[in-house]
């Protein structure tokens, strides 16, 4: 059996094109309580309790040369434990080895734990050393990382989802619609997928009322239809000018989407909830989505969603990365087509530095990599971390 030791020795025979080595690890365990628990369709189903908390598995990860990364993953109502305890069988596996070779060091952590696959829990542990690695790199170049994988634009439409779920009061909805569009936000997005059809349509009716028509507005039902539902659903949100209906129907349902779709004048938007490329080229080569809706730590991390992004861009397809903004940011940003990216003030407390939102748009900053620094409310909510190799 290997030992960090061993595995450091093996990776020490690289030639001299090796500038830098990984000498330090760090895992953290972290858990974000939510202020307010959280109900969407799934919970009006019977299908999941409200959320209460966001699990994180945080990276840490530095070099003899001096130079550190961060990245992570992160679970709902499930996983959490999961992901660390697989992380931390396979993080020995990247001592010693060049930060560089992104590609090669995350088949390579695939493969330390093939045995569990190559998607769902194994690779979103991998996913946040993958993430990690790449904001590594973008610091040692001393770049952002949208402009390290040659950015296409400075900023990115931005749409708020944290006002619009399903436990939130109409009159309520209305006031946090407002406040979004007046922090700058440009879009809204509302949960839908309640068991009466007659309360979506109520509710959506009434922030397009109070909005008015100018403003982008989306509706997202979580795999809660059947295709009947989604179709008669479907039919009757065509008047409200939405950019796009989210998961009408079950993720793995690509023919039922692709049908869906073609049917519709509003655009089909779906993804998040796929684990791996394969999974997302389903939906891609059935014609499934309108919008394809990746989410890189639970995909397997950057390297995994450029290969996406590929792709979509080759279908032709809009991009919309779910959650995550502070990592989604900069991979739209290197997207051809003009894509959006989800607002969520969730996560916030978690790092030192805050997103600039205005006119409707997210801004990249200047500062290197990912621009994320963990937050000493970070550390306090922490609940097991893991070290191994020599601190810088």
């Amino acid at each position: 059996m290997s030992t960090p030791e061993t595995t450091a020795h093996a990776a020490q025979q690289a030639g001299e094109a090796t500038l830098d080595r990984i000498s330090w690890i760090k895992l953290s365990s972290v858990t974000l309580p939510l202020a307010t628990p959280i109900s969407d369709a799934k919970v009006f189903t019977g299908r999941q309790k409200p959320m209460t908390e966001v699990a994180f598995l945080f990276v840490e990860l530095a070099t003899e040369g001096g130079h550190q990364g961060i990245g992570f993953s992160y679970s709902k109502r499930a996983g959490g434990p999961g992901q660390f305890a697989h992380a931390k069988e396979i993080a020995p596996t990247l001592l010693g080895e060049d930060p560089s070779d992104i590609a090669k060091l995350w088949t390579k952590l695939v493969w330390a734990g093939a045995s569990v696959g190559r998607s769902g829990l194994s690779t979103q542990a991998v996913a946040a050393f993958d993430i990690a690695l790449w904001d590594l790199k973008a610091k040692r170049a001393g770049l952002p990382l949208a402009k390290l994988l040659g950015a296409h634009r400075d900023s990115v439409r931005c749409y708020n989802t944290s006002g619009g779920f399903l436990h939130t009061p109409t009159e309520q909805l209305l006031e946090n619609a407002s406040r979004s569009v007046a922090e700058g936000i440009g879009g809204i997005k509302l949960k839908v997928g309640h068991p009466d059809g007659k309360v979506d349509l109520s509710r959506v009716t009434a922030v397009r009322e109070h909005l008015g028509d100018e403003v982008p507005l989306m509706v997202d039902a979580n795999q809660q239809w059947d295709r009947p539902t989604a179709q008669r659903m479907g039919r009757a949100l065509e008047e409200f000018g939405l950019v796009w209906i989210e998961e009408p129907l079950d993720a793995y349902d690509a023919r039922g989407h692709a049908a869906l779709a073609a049917s519709l004048d509003t655009p089909v938007a779906t993804g998040e909830m796929l684990a791996s490329v394969a999974e997302h080229w389903e939906l891609i080569r059935n014609d499934a989505a309108d919008i394809i809706q990746p989410d890189a730590p639970r995909i397997g991390g950057i390297t995994q969603f450029l290969k996406l992004a590929t792709l979509a861009e080759h279908h032709h397809l809009q991009l919309a990365p779910h959650f995550a903004m502070e990592i989604h940011l900069h991979l739209a940003a290197a997207y051809p087509y003009e894509p959006w990216v989800e607002h969520f003030d969730w996560l916030e407390p978690l790092f030192n530095e805050r997103l600039q939102i205005s006119g409707g748009r997210m801004h990249v900053s200047s500062r290197p990599g990912l621009g994320i620094t963990l937050s000493e409310q970070a550390r306090a909510w922490t609940q097991a971390d893991y070290e191994l190799g020599t601190r810088p």
